[in-house]
């Protein structure tokens, strides 16, 4: 089994892979912010991960091939470079079917895929991730690896999400509802239309009197309604995006009193991106007691695009120093803005 957290691999090993790279620091030198640029990092990322891992006759999942790991790689690389990045989650994981290959829920380079391939024929099964779940990012993993084997009602889904809440939850992490968190990064078929194909190959393969049967099949929509299933990448676009107003409306809750972003302040009249409630009053200087961490990276990952580095660092002072520390993506992100910040542009 493989074990993922949201630091599964350090950054600091990841950026000095590429010290001697055949040349992307060149050519990223060149093409900067552009996607190109983006899908020859990952590309070269790539090359420099392994293809098979195998343990006593089995195959282990390689994490830093799951499409959520390699955007986050990718992100570091621009923030390291201090470049903005071209491309939100969403938009990356549904392009990656255009330059890569799809293999057991991991991507590689179509010239790797007969090695993994070969490899695989040799094996009954491969190992499935094990996932701490300790705060809202891990929750979300979760329930992703769940409801991609097993599309389920929330009924079913509530008693083995309640076991996999750890001990270990971080102390300063928001415990978000289970309903919030399928609502904001899934989808539920509500019996209207054709069974999605992924709750129709769930189904078909479980139960003997709903094999063979079409999309529209009243005793397979019956049997579908009110499950809840991982949206195809195009379409998680539009639920990350909504997903991503809410998370940074969260973030600029966690501005102090009386603190306005420079680029609103230079121009009146405008509002937080985002926000469409008055945000709280937290005296300046008092830390926050318990926060969402997504919504920081969300935020920080806004504020970074627009060289808003002011405002990171603010919100740095919020939050506990945890929050930092434990995360490699927001370390580098602040740490370009303490940089950015002291030596102007």
């Amino acid at each position: 089994m493989a074990i993922v957290g949201v630091t599964a691999v350090k950054q600091d090993l990841v950026i000095s892979a590429y010290k001697p790279n055949g040349g992307l620091e060149d050519r990223f030198a060149k093409r900067g912010a552009t996607e190109a640029g983006a899908w020859d990092f990952v590309r070269t990322h790539m090359r420099n991960l392994p293809v098979v891992k195998a343990k006593g006759g089995q195959m282990e999942v390689i994490a830093e091939r799951d499409p959520r790991i390699l955007y986050d790689r990718m992100v570091a690389f621009y923030v390291a470079h201090s470049t903005p990045v071209p491309l939100s989650s969403a938009e990356f994981q549904a392009a990656l079917p255009e330059h890569f290959v799809e293999r057991d829920g991991m991507w590689f380079l179509p010239d790797q895929v007969p090695e993994y391939d070969k490899k695989r024929a040799q094996v009954e099964n491969i190992g499935q991730l094990a996932i701490f779940v300790e705060d809202e990012r891990s929750a979300i993993n979760w329930l992703r690896n769940f409801l991609k084997n097993r599309p389920s009602t929330s009924q079913d889904i509530q008693p083995e999400f309640m076991q996999q809440l750890s001990a270990s939850w971080k102390k300063w992490e928001a415990r978000p509802e289970m309903s919030a968190l399928l609502d904001q990064n899934f989808l539920c078929y509500d019996g209207a239309g054709d069974v999605p194909s992924q709750i129709h190959a769930y189904l078909s393969t479980q139960f003997k009197e709903l094999r063979n049967l079409a999309k529209d099949a009243p005793a397979l929509k019956a049997k579908a309604k009110n499950r809840w299933y991982v949206p195809d990448p195009k379409k998680n676009v539009d639920v990350e995006t909504l997903r991503n107003k809410r998370l940074l409306e969260e973030f600029w809750s966690y501005l102090p009193e009386g603190y306005t972003p420079p680029a609103l302040s230079a121009n009146k009249g405008q509002t937080l991106p985002g926000l469409t409630v008055p945000r709280p009053k937290i005296p300046k200087g008092k830390k926050l007691k318990e926060l969402r961490t997504e919504a920081v990276r969300v935020g920080f990952k806004h504020c970074y695009q627009r060289k808003d580095y002011t405002t990171i660092l603010v919100v740095a002072e919020m939050i506990p120093d945890s929050v930092l520390n434990e995360d490699e993506q927001l370390q580098m992100i602040y740490d370009t803005a303490v940089t950015r910040s002291g030596g102007g542009e």
